[in-house]
Parts: structure tokens; sequence; C-alpha cells
């Protein structure tokens, strides 16, 4: 190759580099999304989005919000509040486990000790009532010295209340879910409550660091600040993602404002509206003094019973001063023409009011039976009614604030085995539940036990399980049971002898635990309850008589379908039958078809 060629060819050169070892991949630890009102607001603290004072007015007079706020406050709270093991608890028992019963103790203490001046569902009433009205509540926290959430305050006036943005720096907090601890980095607000001049400062709620509450400044840990200026805690409760909350009936305002002027404009014409029921015409003639005077005290003087079956004369003179003789005499002519169809007999704007009612309603997803508007109702539509309202309101409500008290206000105290909920109105429906119960019970799926615990939660009770296998196997599928060993048997099966009882078969403990429960509901006087019993109780002496029965050789029988009511089998004991439950109790007290009744 020569020289040239050479010189043309391109000259390449690779250089191995080697990588060094993987790094993980990075990110941040806490949210960076900018919100709103740090976009908008120009410094740290944020103004009102509404006259909270004009939000007060309104609703005192209305005509509807406060019987929704009423509304929302009675069925959210007013059922008061409640303890429940969690699930995989619930099945300890306590004499086994003591520390669920502890756990139980101190969370009832609290409960009843977190506010000293009213009952503690009544306080959260309030609470929500607050939340309703402004659309935001606020909640004051008091820890004790070893800082444990022991009581909390309604700040009943949100207008005094502002707050800042999330302030910087990131704080690390320690958050406790089921007993487990669980780090993280958050921002925390301030809160500033202004009255009559006075500034009190308060911190967000789990804010580990010290305030000062007369500066809103935060005390470095070398400083010293006693405890009576130390700031307590603050929970908002805003509805929706504002800061300040959403008012939830605030796009109602120009209906309501409306309707309010409506019902003004109808009391007013009971001071300035036209009372005039009748006028008096003349023609041809005007009254004479003397009828003047006497209609004018006649009109003064009708009201009540002086006015009662009296009676006017008016007298009328001739308007033509000179009479002539070429002219015909014309006599004055009165008239009485009624103006009563005229009159006002009902308000205006009914509809208009109407419409602005069911608007605001409607704001709160409420029904008109849940405000006291109306009497046009029967069982089945007042159920709907219930049912549906509780599934899309009160139910999400409450397991909102259910989740506020349980991981947020008594987090720290790490319970484990038990939480706090709101308890909800009974709203089954009897009749349907009977249908379901009697199905249930037909196909075998209704035990003692079972029937047993019905029927004391429908009559008040609490009722105790029975002891032993048998009251957990329904009555219907030990019956099948029972025949299926009895066709089983040979004809050579020695007869039953006659020291063995149905009783003894059963087994005597069985027998004595169903007559001790017997013998407890007649001392109570329950009659609903004895009925239950004696209904188990006879139950259990047919599966013993079928036990004890006798096999006879299979022969070809008719069916089932086929035999007479005479001569179908009967598996009573020779004891008066019993009458079935009626009532509320009769949805599980139906007793099983008995074999051969056309199965």
């Amino acid at each position: 190759m020569s020289e040239e060629v050479k010189k043309q060819v391109a000259q390449v050169g690779v250089k191995l580099v080697r990588g060094s070892a993987a790094k993980p991949i990075l990110k941040a630890e806490t949210p960076t999304n900018i919100t709103p009102e740090e976009q908008f607001n120009a410094g740290d603290w944020l103004e009102h989005p509404y006259n909270f004072d004009g939000l007060e007015a309104l609703v005192a007079h209305s005509t509807i919000l406060p019987q929704c706020i009423t509304a929302y406050k009675n069925n959210v709270t007013g059922f008061g509040l409640s303890i429940d093991y969690l699930d995989e608890y619930k099945q300890w028992d306590e004499k086994d486990h003591p520390e669920i019963a502890e756990e139980y103790t101190q969370i009832q203490r609290i409960l009843d000790l977190l506010s000293l001046d009213q009952d503690t569902k009544d306080l959260f009433g309030s609470i929500v009532a607050t939340r309703e009205r402004f659309g935001i509540a606020f909640i004051e926290v008091i820890r004790n010295l070893g800082g444990e959430v022991v009581e909390i305050d309604n700040i009943r006036r949100p207008a005094t209340m502002f707050m800042t943005v999330p302030l910087d720096p990131y704080v690390d907090v320690t958050f406790y879910y089921k007993g487990e601890a669980m780090n993280r980095k958050k921002r925390f607000r301030k809160y500033r409550q202004d009255v009559g001049g006075k500034h009190v400062y308060f911190k967000e709620f789990g804010d580990p660091r010290i305030m000062d509450k007369r500066t809103g400044r935060y005390v470095d840990e070398k400083e010293k600040l006693e405890i009576h200026n130390q700031a307590n805690e603050v929970i908002a409760l805003p509805i929706g993602d504002k800061p300040y909350g959403e008012v939830r009936w605030i796009g109602q305002v120009t209906g309501m404002d409306g309707a309010a002027r409506a019902e003004a404009l109808n009391a007013n014409y009971f001071e300035n509206g036209r009372h005039t029921p009748m006028m008096i015409m003349i023609e041809g003639g005007t009254l004479s003094d003397e009828s003047f005077r006497k209609l004018q005290t006649y009109m003064e003087g009708i009201k009540g019973e002086a006015g009662q079956h009296a009676f006017m004369v008016l007298e009328t003179e001739s308007t033509r001063e000179v009479a002539t003789g070429l002219e015909q005499e014309i006599a004055p002519k009165i008239t009485v023409k009624d103006l009563s169809p005229m009159l006002q007999k009902d308000e205006l704007f009914q509809g208009y009011i109407d419409n602005a009612r069911k608007k605001v309603q409607s704001s709160f997803l409420l029904p008109d039976l849940y405000v006291g508007y109306t009497t046009d109702f029967n069982r089945a539509t007042a159920q709907t009614a219930m049912e549906v309202t509780e599934k899309q309101v009160f139910i999400p409500y409450r397991q909102e604030m259910a989740w506020i008290i349980n991981r947020k206000l008594l987090a720290e105290y790490q319970f484990k085995y038990c939480e706090i909920s709101f308890r909800a109105p009974d709203i089954t429906n009897p009749d349907d539940q009977s249908k379901i119960l009697n199905i249930v019970e037909r196909a075998g799926g209704l035990t003692p036990n079972e029937a047993h615990r019905l029927a004391g939660t429908m009559v008040g009770d609490t009722a105790e399980d029975f002891t032993g296998d048998w009251a957990d196997v329904p009555l219907a599928v030990q019956k099948v049971l029972v025949s299926q060993t009895s066709a089983a048997e040979t004809p050579a099966t020695p007869p039953q002898t006659p020291e063995e009882t149905p009783d003894e078969k059963v087994s005597p403990e069985v027998m004595e635990q169903v007559d001790e429960r017997v013998q407890d509901a007649e001392q109570t006087g329950n009659a609903e309850l004895i009925a239950v019993m004696r209904q188990v109780r006879k139950a259990l002496v047919e599966i013993a008589e079928d036990k004890a029965a006798p096999t006879a050789p299979i022969v070809s029988t008719p069916t089932a379908r086929s035999m007479t009511k005479a001569e179908k089998p009967s598996l009573s004991s020779g004891e008066p039958e019993q009458p079935v439950v009626k009532a509320s109790m009769r949805q599980f007290m139906m007793r099983p078809a008995k074999r051969g009744d056309g199965e």
C-alpha cells in the first residue's frame, strides 16, 4: 500500500471505560407541589374567604338551615360513641387476654373525661354544627404534663381564628399505626385567635416544637418557657380542600336571600297592606253629616262582641239644591260593593320560597323527612329515605369523624385492640329480615346459638351462648343427619329400653343448660324470650326422639307428596304444640319444616 493510500484511511481509536458501582436513585422525602394559598397569598397569614358573621346571620334568619344543621348534628353524633374490638381480636376471651379489657377500660375513661362541661357526644355534636354553619371547625387540644391528650374544646367562633400557610422547615414527626411507629416529614401551620384586641397563638396538632402562645415564636430547646405560656394545639376540620373550608350551602345564598325578602314582603302586608272589605257608593246624593258620624262610629266599634247582630242605617240628601218642575225627581241611590275577593288571602311567592327550601336541602342531601317538612309518607317511603340518606350522608360522615379520633386525636396512645366509632340507628326492615331468616333457617343455616343471640338482640337482652358442639349445628341439619343415621341402621338394632328417656339421649348436661335458660327467662318475665327457649327445648326433645325411635324393615311406602295429612308421621313429643312467636320474633323463630311435610 502506497503512502498516499495510507493517508486516506481514517484512524479509529478504542478506549475502555470502566463504570463505578451503581448508586441508588434519590427522591424527595416530602411533597414538592405548590399549594394554591402559597401562589396567591402575599404573606404567611391567610384571610377569610367569607364573612363569618354574615354566614351566622343567614343561618339565624333562614327557615330551613337550622333544621338541616340540627339533622346533621343529631344523626352523626346523637346516637353516642362506641368502643369496638378490631376484627382480628373480636374472638379473644377477656379472661385469657386481660390486656384487651384493660385497653377498653382506658379508652372509656379517656372518652368520659374529654370534656368536663358536657357529654362527649354533645361536644362532637357542637363541632359538627359549627362545621356545617361556617364550613370549618377548630378543636383546641389540651395535653397533660406527660404529653397525653386529655381534653378538647370546640372554638365556637371560627371568625376569630386565622391560620398561616404551611411554614418551612419540614419537621420530623412520628406517626402511629396500630401500635407501630412511623417517621414522616411535615410542615406545620400556625393559628392565631383575635378577640377584642387580644391575641392568642396556637400550633398545629402534632407539631413537636414548643411555641410561645403570646408571640407565636418557636422556642429553642435551650430556652425555658413556663408551662402556662406554652401554646396549645389546634385541629382544623374544614369541609373540602380549601384552608378555611367550603360552606356546603354557599351556592344557595341568593335563593335564601330572595326567600327572606319574600317573607318580609308577606309580613309587611299586615302593617301596610290594603284591608278594605267593602265600598259604599252613593249616586245622586250625599251622606248627611249625621249619617257620616254614625257610619264612622259604627266602623270604629264593630270589633269583638259589640259588633254582633248590629245593623246600620244610612240617610242621604239630594245634591240638587233647587228642584224645577220640568225635571223628574231621582232619589239618591246607595250601593254596597264587596271588595273581599280582591283581598290577599295567602302569602305571595309560595312557589319561590318552597323551591329555595328544596335547593338548600339538596345541598345537604336531606329528604323532607329529616327536616319536618312533610307528612305525606308511609313506612316504605320513610324506610327508603332513611336507607339512602344513611348510605350517602351520615355513614361517611361518621367514618370521617371516627378517623380523626382514632388516627389523629388519640393515635399517640398506640391502641392496638380497640377503636372508636359513632353509633348508627337501626334502620333494618323487619319484614325483609324475616324473609331472609326464614329462608336461611329452612335451608339449615340457623343454629340454636344464633337464634338465641337474635332473640336477645330483638328484645334488648344479653344472651349467652349454649356450650357444646350441638349448639353451633343448625337444627335442620341435625334432623337430616339423624334421619340418615336411622335409615342406615339394621332391623336388628335393639329397641330403646324404658330407662332411656329422650332427655338422656341428648345428655343431661345439655337439657340442664336449656332448663336454666328457661328459668332465667321466666324470672325476668320476658314472654318472647320464654317462647324462644321453649321452642329450642322442644326441638332438642324431637331430636332425641328421632334417635330413640326403633327402625322397622324397609318396605314400599307411598311418597311424602302422596300421603294424606293424617298419614304423615309426627315428630312431636306428645306435648301440646307451642304457638309460633309473632311480630318481631317471627323472623328467626319459624320452626323448621318437619320431615315428610311436603319437602
